[in-house]
């Protein structure tokens, strides 16, 4: 059973909102209005991307019998604020902390393989809002800025170095990396040709 601590749920709700806020604060063309008016668009299409990413590590290190915790990463939040002063966002919240005795090349990579792909999954259903709601503004806005944004989460956090997800993937199962990595740069590359908007 997935449970949560009270310093976790802290940390995912604080995540969310700085997370939300820079990337509102990017769209908004420091416009303290139009600031005000993407924060929900943000929150959602932005924030929620990020932390069910996190989560979905948890969730599945769960399944495998492992502990898993979410902690903010201060300096992360520090530096993606700091960033987007200057006109992008370099967001690293927070990590999913794994613990346990041993954890098999193929455990490691299906854990690691939930985060983009439940930006992949949520990059769809973004997709299908802005299908079902074409006239309507708010709406159509997250539509359009969740599939862009998970999207490019999903393809980032499959790039096979470093920690990086994409590198524990390939690692477990190459073939399962250039599915998923290929799926993903396909979306990036749609939403970049601007077929949403």
């Amino acid at each position: 059973m997935v449970k949560f601590t009270s310093r976790e749920i802290r940390d995912i709700i604080i995540s969310m909102l700085v997370i939300a806020g820079a990337f509102a604060y990017i769209f908004s063309g420091r416009n303290i209005n139009i600031f005000f008016y993407l924060i929900p668009v943000t929150l959602v299409s932005v924030g929620l991307g990020f932390v069910l990413h996190e989560l979905s590590h948890k969730f599945v290190a769960v399944h495998y019998g492992f502990y898993a915790e979410y902690k903010m990463w201060v300096q992360g939040l520090i530096l993606a604020l700091v960033t987007a002063y200057f006109g992008f966002v370099f967001a690293a919240p927070g990590a999913v902390y794994i613990h346990g005795e041993y954890i098999s090349r193929e455990e490691n990579g299906k854990i690691s393989l939930a985060g983009p792909m439940t930006n992949v999954a949520l990059a769809f259903i973004f997709m299908g809002i802005t299908v079902f709601f074409p006239s309507s503004g708010h709406i159509f806005l997250m539509g359009t800025m969740g599939f862009m944004v998970n999207s490019f989460l999903a393809l980032f956090n499959l790039l096979p170095i470093g920690v990086f997800d994409g590198a524990k993937v390939f690692k477990w199962n190459p073939v399962v990396w250039v599915i998923s990595a290929g799926l993903s740069f396909l979306m990036v590359a749609y939403s970049m040709m601007g077929r949403l908007i």
